[in-house]
């Protein structure tokens, strides 16, 4: 291993030319009774087809930041650019996945990978096409008639991923996709994300409360802090893929990050 790389959070070393740019961005919630700053000048940047996990305690801004990036959210201050150009909000250029599988139970999987493909107006066969490589893509061919009663969790959140990936956006933005799995599954389902990502060349930004996954998974690690949300350090994983956990590399940077949270 080359070391420990690490960077602060302060904007420094912030790419502004980068495919997603998070620029000065604060977010707070005002009411009658209370104010809530729930993030505070947050600056980081992402490179395109890289893989980038968000980490942080309870607390620290960590969805409010996603909703954000994804526009869901306005930000109080600052600016969050795609390709150069701010987010105003939710756009096609931006797929979602979420701890919650969000299939919609009426729907086949076919049918509900299409969704997003239907709400842009693409016709048949397009679509079908379309849907066809995602499925194929996430290895579920072969449940294209079923429904997502008859599905397992993970191969619910592989639909979810494939919903996602089927509008063709630039980014992928995962919230805790595989927090509801357990072990096993969620171990398969870093291995297909993986690879779906070495085969589309995706940007994808996954937010985690698991240190071990975001060590396994990302190019870089964004560490928040709370009270309010803000960028710590920025972690860059320089580990070979495949990553094994009992590598003595894996776990330095493991208890790495564990210890920018802690302090």
């Amino acid at each position: 291993m080359a070391g420990l790389s690490d960077s602060p959070g302060d904007g420094s070393n912030l790419d502004r030319n980068s495919k997603v740019v998070v620029d000065g961005v604060s977010k707070v919630y005002e009411s009658e009774r209370q104010r809530v700053e729930a993030l505070s000048d947050v600056n980081f940047s992402v490179s395109d087809g890289e893989f980038v996990c968000l980490v942080g305690p309870s607390g620290c801004g960590k969805t409010t930041l996603f909703r954000t990036i994804a526009g869901l959210e306005v930000p109080t201050g600052g600016e969050i650019r795609l390709d150069g150009e701010p987010v105003t909000g939710p756009g096609t250029d931006r797929g979602m996945v979420f701890q919650e599988y969000g299939l919609f139970p009426w729907r086949t999987v076919r049918d509900n990978v299409a969704f997003g493909l239907e709400e842009q107006g693409v016709k048949e066969p397009e679509r079908s096409r379309r849907v066809g490589e995602m499925l194929d893509l996430v290895g579920l061919g072969e449940f294209a008639d079923a429904y997502p009663k008859e599905l397992s969790g993970g191969m619910k959140q592989r639909v979810g991923i494939a919903r996602a990936l089927a509008v063709d956006p630039e980014i992928l933005l995962a919230d805790e996709p595989f927090g509801s799995v357990d072990a096993q599954t969620r171990d398969m389902l870093h291995e297909e994300l993986l690879r779906i990502w070495a085969e589309t060349g995706k940007t994808v930004l996954f937010v985690t409360h698991d240190v071990e996954e975001a060590v396994k998974l990302s190019d870089r690690v964004v560490v928040m802090a709370a009270d309010p949300g803000r960028v710590r350090e920025v972690v860059t994983v320089d580990i070979d893929r495949p990553r094994d956990r009992t590598d003595p590399a894996f776990g330095e940077y493991v208890d790495r990050v564990r210890s920018l949270i802690g302090e």
